[in-house]
């Protein structure tokens, strides 16, 4: 089930920027609660947890979709830790959040579940659908108004080489690099946790 919950409170739990784009939930950096624990040194396993939960909560998947993505990153040949953070990047939503057409994830997923988008030249409106180099989304043009001005908003966002802006969408160029992915996720953490 999705959460649909404070934002700040999420925020607030993982220490960092998780939901939503704003950073003022930081005026108040202690835990979530009216009597937040303080707990001790984190053990080895919460570290790895409190990981897993922070990107999991930054994609906005349910567990089930993030171990199906651990899945087929265990499958795939090379390091499985950067395959996870590649197919977790190369999902529509992000993509479209990516290239600068909406503010935030749940955004971006809300265009592409509402079937604002084109998926090379055909209607989509799956958001968790991993593209390949080469794939071209496309938003439609009732919602080409609201991007343009959520693009106008961010004019100094630089899009990231991986992928390349066109006049109405974008197109996978490559699959991303881990140097052009999101340098605060520790993803070995996160395949650790899953390897116990």
């Amino acid at each position: 089930m999705r959460y649909t919950g404070a934002k700040w409170r999420i925020n607030r739990r993982e220490q960092a920027t998780v939901l939503g784009s704003s950073e003022k939930w930081k005026r108040r950096m202690s835990m979530p609660g009216q009597f937040p624990v303080l707990s001790k040194r984190p053990s080895e396993y919460a570290i790895q947890f409190r990981e897993k939960q922070k990107v999991k909560r930054m994609y906005g998947m349910s567990e089930a979709q993030f171990l199906r993505f651990y899945g087929l990153a265990l499958k795939s040949s090379g390091n499985t830790s950067t395959r996870l953070l590649q197919l977790l990047e190369l999902r529509v939503d992000n993509v479209l959040y990516k290239l600068g057409f909406a503010n935030t994830r749940a955004m971006a997923r809300q265009f592409v579940t509402h079937g604002h988008i084109t998926l090379n030249g055909k209607k989509h409106n799956i958001p968790s659908t991993i593209l390949k180099p080469g794939d071209e989304i496309m938003i439609k043009d009732g919602l080409m108004p609201k991007a343009n001005e959520i693009l106008a908003q961010n004019k100094g966002y630089v899009v990231p080489a991986w992928i390349e802006r066109l006049e109405k969408g974008g197109k996978v160029v490559a699959e991303p690099t881990r140097d052009q992915m999101d340098s605060s996720i520790k993803e070995r953490l996160i395949i650790e946790l899953y390897s116990r």
